[in-house]
């Protein structure tokens, strides 16, 4: 059987991507060192260009927390799609670092970042689409956006 490609695992999921962000600071959304692209912290872009906004345990719940990651993934391959010309260019997902938006007693961070890395794990596949994370809770994040993740990745040859 043949093995698929990350953009067409990525299209048999049906999703859409958001319009790849532009920074809104002094810095680079991705940069490609040797075989390794960088991608900056990413928040919660829609399709529309509007942000998910509201902090997990006080406005958002668990689960709406979830998919927060999950569009900030979306907005990562956005990223990767604009600045790389196709998914295909990576060979494997290396690091992810989440950061969350919650109220002082929220401790379920990495299921909220289980959004993010199970997308990626849907378009690399389980073995290349899972690499070393921390997820990790913070007091606020830019414009009350409730997660921000900011990822590395290899590239193929």
């Amino acid at each position: 059987m043949a093995k698929t490609s990350p953009e067409e695992n990525f299209a048999a999921l049906g999703l859409t991507l958001p319009p790849a962000p532009k920074p809104l600071g002094v810095y680079k959304p991705g940069l490609q060192v040797d075989h390794f692209y960088y991608v900056s912290g990413h928040g919660t872009v829609q399709t529309d260009g509007s942000l998910i906004i509201g902090r997990i345990g006080k406005d958002l719940d668990i689960e709406e927390g979830k998919l927060a990651a999950r569009q900030v993934g979306l907005a990562i391959l956005a990223t990767l799609k604009a600045q790389l010309g196709s998914l295909n260019r990576i060979k494997r997902v290396i690091k992810v670092l989440g950061m969350v938006n919650t109220t002082e007693d929220f401790l379920r961070h990495p299921y909220i970042i289980n959004g993010c890395s199970e997308l990626f794990a849907q378009v690399w596949g389980e073995e290349n689409g899972i690499g070393v994370r921390s997820a990790v809770g913070m007091g606020t994040l830019p414009d009350n956006i409730p997660v921000e993740i900011e990822a590395v990745f290899e590239l193929n040859d």
